[in-house]
């Protein structure tokens, strides 16, 4: 059975990877979304050899965008059956420099678009006993200085597949989200060597995690085989979350060997 997917974010990163995924899978139709319209556009005629693909560029930031999103997606995939809101945005910044319009930005781009877009895609994801997965990030609830309010942005997003899950469950539409530890995005690839192994070694499994295996998380939670999944957060950090010691003294940041 053909799944009708919604994908944020998908020009690169997590979200390329998995459009790539779903589309090598020959099961889905995709419907991708992304700021970049060029890269889109590119990664739109290439998918387009494995399954049906559409597209459409504009800034989820906007309600508007939003609400038009799902009302094409919706239209040109002849309805929902799952969305991965992955798009996000990183802005850093110490609290006491950040102005007031740079904290809202992030809530406005990482948080809130889940949530428009789950409203609007409400009665699809109804009928078709859908799925949303959201891409947030261990900075959730690990305070990442600094980058400004962007754990906060996160830790609000948690909270808010939370609540969805908890008010559309008797609706039979699912809601998760799945949190990254370090990832090789282009946030990430631009840093040198050197800096990637300090980086790996604090990650008890001693890697930067890839895209496609964030990817390969999000697919499972939108698929059958998580049927009787909800309000979940799956973590994907390669055990960093659980290592990190904040107020351990000489050993902060540290995986702790017992």
């Amino acid at each position: 059975m053909t799944q009708r997917l919604i994908i944020t974010g998908s020009a690169s990163g997590i979200g390329r990877a998995l459009a790539e995924k779903l589309a090598d899978r020959g099961d889905a139709a995709l419907f991708l979304v992304d700021r970049q319209a060029d890269a889109l556009a590119d990664l739109a005629q290439r998918l387009g050899q494995h399954c049906p693909v559409f597209w459409r560029a504009g800034d989820l930031g906007e309600v508007a965008f939003c609400e038009q999103v799902i009302a094409d997606g919706a239209a040109t995939l002849g309805g929902i059956d799952g969305i991965a809101s992955n798009a996000g945005a990183m802005k850093g910044g110490p609290l006491l420099e950040l102005s007031p319009e740079d904290f809202d930005y992030l809530f406005r781009v990482n948080t809130r678009p889940t949530w428009l877009l789950g409203r609007a895609a409400h009665g699809h994801l109804k009928a078709s006993g859908g799925a949303i997965v959201a891409t947030g990030s261990i900075a959730a609830e690990h305070p990442a200085p600094p980058l400004g309010s962007y754990s906060a942005s996160k830790a609000a997003l948690l909270m808010l597949v939370r609540q969805m899950a908890i008010e559309w469950g008797p609706d039979g539409i699912r809601i998760n989200c799945v949190s990254p530890g370090p990832t090789l995005t282009p946030m990430v690839a631009g840093y040198d060597d050197e800096r990637i192994r300090q980086r790996s070694r604090k990650i008890p499994l001693r890697r930067i995690g890839l895209p496609v295996q964030v990817a390969d998380a999000i697919a499972f939670l939108l698929g059958p085989e998580a049927a009787h999944v909800t309000g979940q957060n799956l973590v994907v950090d390669g055990g960093l979350g659980s290592a990190l010691m904040p107020l351990s003294g000489s050993g902060e940041g540290q995986p702790q060997r017992g």
